[in-house]
């Protein structure tokens, strides 16, 4: 018998191209969303017999008992997500980031497995040329950080569960975003060809979309030698500053031309090389790369003309 998984905020950025994974799997799979951007990136899904949809808010008991119900396995993707958006509204990112995980906690059963995708945003400000491993600290320093951080230690001091401390994520979703770093700079590349960039040295970690779909995967069938842990996930060759992603863009789309100013502060002060040793370890490996992200955004963005895809 198939197993059957619970995805809520299926319709997301990363639920899409997740639940579209799952169910070529042969999962079956729910979806619970709220739709609050009307997106349709789950049409094509519609003809899969193993699918089905709940359309409401993870934060409603009611909605979440039912949604719950029967599955084997919960992905817990509902989430306000990125600094701008909790910023704008930290009622809602306390309640949804948080608040709805301990409703999750308490309305589940013991034998359910939880994989939750927190940030490793949780790191804030790394130490120079240090690698941030899961040991390291967790200090975030935006709202959405700190309702991340505070889900993941509840879902994994709860048991039966797996959390992926996910990087900065990339590549091309049915429900896109462009205020994520990589697609914000290529699609500026390709509209306006010329990018300032403020505090250029600044460094994270990438990762591609479909690689986060992977790992997924890989935590699902591999849950029992996992659970219990956080990992890192993202592209270990993949540790750039802002200037060297501009770089690599160039290389791709030769007329773009980016500034470094001496003045002027990023607001996002995140900071830090990431280890994902820990996760390699287990047999997971990364597929897609930083340049085959790029090569299908330049894509993307010749059908899209908007930049309106984003989460504020």
């Amino acid at each position: 018998m198939n197993k059957k998984v619970l995805v809520t905020g299926g319709a997301g950025y990363i639920g899409s191209v997740l639940t579209k994974t799952l169910l070529d799997q042969n999962y079956d799979v729910k979806v619970l969303d709220t739709f609050r951007y009307g997106q349709n990136s789950l049409l094509d899904c519609c003809v899969y017999k193993n699918f089905s949809v709940v359309r409401g808010d993870c934060r409603n008991e009611d909605t979440l008992s039912k949604a719950i119900d029967g599955v084997d396995i919960i992905i817990h993707l509902a989430a306000l997500v990125g600094a701008p958006i909790c910023n704008a509204d930290p009622v809602g990112a306390q309640t949804t980031n948080f608040e709805a995980v301990k409703l999750l906690l308490s309305l589940r059963k013991k034998d359910q497995k939880i994989l939750f995708p927190c940030t490793n945003s949780g790191y804030g400000i790394g130490q120079k040329e240090k690698y941030c491993t899961e040991e390291t600290p967790l200090k975030p320093i935006s709202l959405y950080g700190i309702t991340k951080v505070d889900a993941e230690k509840a879902i994994l001091d709860a048991g039966n569960s797996i959390s992926f401390r996910l990087a900065t994520i990339f590549g091309v979703s049915s429900r896109m975003r462009t205020d994520l770093l990589v697609n914000d700079f290529v699609l500026r590349a390709i509209r306006d060809r010329y990018l300032v960039i403020f505090e250029g040295h600044f460094k994270r970690n990438y990762l591609h979309i479909r690689d986060v779909a992977r790992v997924f995967l890989h935590g699902i069938e591999n849950f029992e030698n996992m659970k219990g842990l956080p990992y890192n996930v993202g592209l270990s060759d993949a540790n750039l500053s802002k200037v060297e992603l501009c770089h690599i863009i160039k290389k791709r789309i030769p007329d773009f031309t980016f500034f470094e100013s001496p003045i002027g502060e990023d607001p996002d002060k995140r900071d830090y090389i990431i280890s994902n040793e820990r996760i390699e370890k287990t047999g997971f490996k990364t597929k897609y790369s930083l340049d085959d992200g790029i090569e299908e955004l330049v894509k993307a963005f010749n059908i899209l003309r908007s930049s309106g895809f984003s989460n504020v």
